[in-house]
């Protein structure tokens, strides 16, 4: 049973993260939340801050933005399944920027580390876990945990909202609340009322506690349903942030320098002022915006400015990039995760095997590129529409640009046209309200060419690492990993939130340090580099490079000994956590891989333990006449409770995708300190023909029930070392170094 407060028309619950033991809530007033959906409108009525009713049936506010990876779909479920309503009778919107929808997801996943690792968590963490969400205004969705903050708290919502219609329809009948029952909408008891005639009397009688279905009833969690997102998506009719369109309303587009960083020292608009169409160009300190009558237009007139761009401070190109990212190994380690036995003296015997791996930058690269569309009205209000991952810290960057009180920003988060992380900076907004702010009076959407999308991006690091391992009578005794790369988390949170966070670089080692092998000495090191390079978070983060580090390393060490590859990894993790290993048993099964090999084909496999979720994949690859061909995929996820396997398909099969385009196509170069790669000729990414068959396995043994692990990013890791490992098996030949078409011929 959970503690659940009064809630009026114009103040609001923050519901805080779960602790042992059960669930804790702390509550905050917000007043003045503008632009609020939950504001009663003509006939629909807000019972709390997450569920309206009207006469068309029940609306769910989601506080988690949705980006492609179906968490508006999850996240109404819960509330349906609590509030008794019919599938078709549920409608979601996002919510506005308030603190009642701050994202408890994130302390509950760095809270609830695997077994495995609890021992090597810094004495620090719960501290620095405690402060996270008054520091951050943490409406952000990210890092996987959507389902994970929203478990609780959505099932709450709904069940809330039940209780008092319930005790709406108990009043008017003068009968005890427990007597009547809800079904589709619906109270009933000697006589039936519909939601919507009790909804007006319902919003001041939310009960004090409410008490949470047994998950036996549950109709909606726990199965593929049908997405909300799904019809409008199909059939072109859903509105993303880049369709945004007011009366009266003009169209821009930026150019900032490409030399990122550096300031502008100068520009000459005349070229473009010429143009028909341009309407005006506005000076934006590191660049300019050029305002026009459509977007296409804007586009060609912002190419046409002339500027003098100042340099950035960072090196001139990707080989003095990697340089100095090397030289960071001869720095004191910026963080040891892990530091299991005695590494070194191992490590001083006979059998030791050493590689060096490398990855580049990576661009997020999502489809719909970014926008934002802002309009400052007479009045001094601003109004903007940007579809982002970060609500708040977004409205109050906007409002900090043109200073102006957070109130007067009215924020509307649209869907997204993909995220993978890339929609955290508020830039898009920011600018966009700047542009505005010359033109008072006139919305103005401002759209990116793919060429500043890529070139403007803030990126995925480059990073080196450096394993060595030993091998005696057939097993693994040693390992110690290294890697060095410039920090995405400090650089990122300098630049939000204006300071990095103190103590180890935790997400520089994500992936390498804490995977379930039992090895008896293990150790693993960051190396933090000086590189200035904007940076930010990329779908996995740090797992996405550590998994291709250690992975591959580990397959080194199997072919080493002598052993399968597969059975290699179950050997070291049976005794250290019973799901992961059990995932590898599973994806064997799948993928037949102890069946004869067919000649012209490899199989490899990896792993990673991430996000709260194991995934193991094994991929398939092919020899043909027309270069190498991906042709089938297995993985195995064990994310715990999986609240929509359909979602759940759909994002471990997109994440490693994902994951196989960035290994086969993706690297962000620079040369005079400019990005190369400007469009998607130049950052390709797998097509329908070249994508493998994938064939995926949920399993739910992970943990007690209730625990949640992520499912957005996890199917991501494992890729690229399941893809060089199986090329191993293939041609014999070990890639160490990303992209792999560098060095490979794939089929087109």
């Amino acid at each position: 049973m959970a503690s659940w407060k009064t809630i009026t028309r114009r103040s609001f619950l923050v519901l805080g993260a779960a602790v042992a033991g059960g669930a804790a809530f702390a509550a905050w007033k917000i007043t003045e939340v503008p632009a609020n959906p939950l504001v009663p409108g003509p006939d629909s009525v807000p019972l709390n801050p997450w569920v309206i009713i009207n006469a068309d049936g029940v609306t769910v506010i989601a506080p988690r933005a949705e980006m492609g990876q179906g968490i508006s779909t999850t996240l109404a479920a819960l509330v349906a399944e609590e509030l008794d309503v019919d599938w078709q009778q549920v409608r979601v919107l996002h919510g506005p920027p308030a603190q009642a929808y701050f994202n408890a997801g994130f302390v509950d996943r760095m809270s609830n580390e695997p077994d495995f690792m609890v021992s090597q968590r810094p004495k620090s963490h719960n501290a620095i876990l405690a402060a996270v969400p008054k520091i951050f205004s943490l409406q952000i969705t990210g890092g996987s945990t959507g389902a994970i903050g929203g478990f609780v708290q959505m099932r709450l919502a709904g069940a809330g909202a039940r209780e008092a219609l319930k005790a709406a329809a108990a009043k008017r009948l003068g009968v005890s609340p427990d007597t009547l029952k809800t079904e589709g909408g619906k109270v009933i008891g000697e006589k039936t009322f519909t939601y919507a005639e009790l909804a007006a009397e319902a919003a001041d009688l939310v009960p004090g506690d409410v008490e949470l279905r047994d998950p036996s009833t549950w109709r909606y969690v726990g199965k593929a349903m049908p997405r909300l997102d799904m019809v409008a998506k199909s059939t072109g009719t859903e509105v993303f942030g880049i369709d945004t369109w007011l009366p009266g309303m003009k169209f821009a587009s930026v150019r900032m320098n490409p030399r990122r960083g550096g300031a502008m020292k100068g520009f000459d608009p005349a070229p473009a002022l010429a143009m028909p169409g341009v309407a005006q160009v506005i000076g934006l300190g590191s660049g300019i915006a050029v305002v026009a009558d459509n977007t296409w237009t804007a586009m060609q007139a912002a190419e046409a400015v002339k500027i003098d761009w100042a340099e950035a401070d960072y090196p001139a190109d990707t080989e003095a990039m990697m340089t100095r990212i090397e030289a960071a190994f001869a720095t004191r380690p910026d963080s040891r995760m892990r530091d299991d036995g005695d590494v070194e003296a191992e490590l001083a015997k006979d059998g030791v095997i050493e590689a060096e791996y490398r990855v580049p930058f990576l661009a997020h690269a999502a489809m719909e590129p970014l926008n934002a569309t802002a309009w400052l009205k007479e009045d001094g209000s601003l109004e903007v529409w940007c579809g982002c991952q970060a609500p708040i810290m977004t409205r109050d960057a906007c409002a900090a640009a043109l200073r102006i009180d957070a109130e007067k920003v009215t924020l509307h988060v649209p869907v997204m046209g993909g995220g993978f992380g890339g929609r955290t900076d508020p830039v898009p907004a920011v600018l966009a309200a700047r542009v505005a702010a010359a033109m008072p009076g006139t919305p103005v959407k401002v759209t990116w060419s793919r060429e500043e999308d890529l070139t403007q991006d803030y990126y995925r690091p480059a990073a080196i690492a450096r394993l060595s391992g030993r091998i005696e009578g057939g097993k693994a005794t040693a390992l110690w990993g290294r890697t060095a790369t410039p920090s995405a988390t400090r650089n990122a949170l300098a630049r939000l939130v204006g300071f990095a966070p103190p103590g180890a670089d935790r997400g520089s080692v994500e992936g390498g340090f804490d995977q379930p092998y039992g090895l008896p000495n293990y150790r693993y090191d960051g190396h933090v580099a000086d590189l200035t390079v904007p940076l930010g978070f990329w779908r996995s983060v740090g797992n996405s490079m550590n998994a291709f580090f250690l992975e591959s390393f580990i397959d080194e060490l199997a072919h080493a000994a002598g052993a399968d590859p597969l059975a290699f990894r179950l050997d070291l993790m049976r005794d250290t956590h019973a799901p992961s290993a059990q995932l590898l048993e599973k994806v064997r099964e799948m993928s037949g891989w102890d069946r004869l090999k067919r000649p012209g084909f490899g199989r490899g496999v990896a792993f990673c333990y991430s996000f709260g979720t194991p995934v193991a994949e094994v991929l398939e690859v092919q020899q043909t006449d027309a270069g190498i061909r991906l042709t089938r995929a297995w993985i195995a996820c064990d994310p715990g409770l999986a609240m929509d396997p359909g979602i759940v398909d759909a994002q471990m099969t997109g994440g490693m995708v994902y994951g196989l385009s960035a290994a086969i196509h993706g690297a962000i170069t620079f040369a005079d300190q400019q990005v190369v790669e400007r469009n998607f000729p130049d950052y390709d990414a797998l097509r329908m023909p070249t994508t493998p068959a994938f064939e995926v396995a949920i399993l739910q043994n992970n943990g007690t029930f209730g625990h949640i692990g992520g499912v957005g990013e996890p199917g991501t890791p494992p890729a690229a070392p399941a893809l060089v490992n199986a090329l191993y098996d293939l041609t014999g030949i070990r890639a160490r170094e990303l992209p792999l078409n560098r060095q490979f011929s794939f089929a087109g």
